[in-house]
């Protein structure tokens, strides 16, 4: 059990550290169009996917899953809510609205723990709780001062987050569902890719080679942080695993304010602060009780 958990905690280092870097390649990709780049995040990862679990040889458990209408449906919902994520990520991180996709990685974690109490009976302590209410305030505060709310961090952080739920709760390795999730969005890349008026990087015949091999490498970059993700997800309690959720938005935020120059205003420095506080509150409140455990 203790071995299973080292692993997990390296698997979400791993996934969060590499979703924290990802706007360095997509801001590689600005000439082409953000639907485009998830038409190639799809089909670039359904053969990557596909490469491994031929070298793993886990075929019988990807029959398992297609001949279960039930376990189908769901992955077809997580399908669903995992092509919106990558979608409206590569949107905001091309339309320089990376702060806002940091704030809703930023939020993610206290979604997963909020997720975690309600549907998987995970009980919260009182820091946990005082946490996620300051969070809330902070979002309220925006909304009433600045008669905005974050569209743009809310819907990344609740489609993540209840993506991350469904794949915690369903009984299906992390490769072989990630590759069904793949397949299935696949028909609608390439129906879109088919009908969809051509544009100039459509055709990778007329493409430079660094577009095309940033194109290409859109399965690995897509694939790579899933696995670690869904991998780590199986092995450590939800809440934990949002502890690591920290480091991606980290990361996000530095590149945005610091290499991007995207604008640190009021509206966004006051949620910010709020939620800011509220992940202070929830990792010293995680770390009171593990040092409780330790001397118990």
């Amino acid at each position: 059990m203790i071995e299973e958990q080292k692993k997990g905690h390296l698997l979400a280092v791993l996934a969060f550290l590499m979703w924290g870097l990802a706007p360095i390649y997509f801001k590689q990709l600005t000439h082409v169009d953000a639907i485009e780049i998830l038409i190639h995040r799809v089909i670039w990862s359904v053969l990557f996917i596909f490469i491994i679990v031929l070298a793993r040889q886990q075929w019988p458990k990807i029959k398992a899953i297609l001949v279960n209408p039930k376990l189908l449906a769901m992955l077809t919902l997580t399908a669903l809510l995992l092509g919106f994520n990558w979608g409206l990520f590569i949107w905001s991180v091309q339309n320089d609205y990376m702060l806002d996709a940091s704030l809703g990685y930023y939020i993610n974690p206290l979604l997963n723990v909020l997720l975690g109490m309600v549907f998987l009976s995970e009980k919260l302590r009182a820091g946990q709780k005082f946490a996620v209410m300051l969070a809330i305030f902070g979002v309220l505060l925006q909304l009433i001062s600045f008669g905005s709310f974050p569209i743009i961090a809310f819907s990344l952080a609740g489609s993540f987050a209840i993506y991350g739920l469904l794949r915690k709760t369903l009984a299906v390795e992390s490769l072989p569902g990630l590759l069904v999730e793949a397949l299935i969005l696949t028909p609608i890349a390439l129906v879109y890719w088919w009908w969809v008026e051509p544009s100039a990087t459509s055709n990778l015949m007329n493409n430079d080679w660094y577009t095309n091999i940033l194109l290409v490498s859109a399965g690995v970059v897509t694939t790579l942080p899933l696995l670690c993700f869904t991998g780590a997800a199986k092995r450590i309690p939800y809440s934990t695993l949002g502890f690591f959720q920290y480091i991606g938005p980290s990361l996000m935020f530095m590149l945005a304010v610091l290499f991007y120059g995207e604008p640190f205003d009021a509206e966004r420095a006051v949620t910010f602060a709020f939620i800011w506080s509220a992940l202070v509150m929830f990792s010293l409140d995680s770390y009171r009780d593990r040092r409780k455990r330790l001397v118990n």
